[in-house]
């Protein structure tokens, strides 16, 4: 809880920081943290993929396995 107070606070600070630089230097703080999140959400759903297609081909395997043996 005392976490999300913290976040809830930086956010704000952020924001007021944004808001007081100007439309320029504000726009390209914004775009940048907008970008990072993009990138990062996709770097994220890159690795549950990769780690979901592994986990098919081992269960996979391992069917094929237990086919064999009979």
């Amino acid at each position: 809880m005392c976490m999300l107070f913290f976040i809830i606070l930086a956010c704000m600070l952020l924001g007021w920081l944004i808001m007081m630089t100007g439309p320029l230097i504000g726009g390209i703080i914004t775009f940048g943290i907008v970008v990072g999140c993009l990138f990062r959400g996709l770097f994220l759903i890159s690795e549950i993929h990769k780690q979901i297609v592994k986990d098919e081909r081992e269960r996979d395997l391992d069917s094929d396995m237990d086919e064999r043996s009979f």
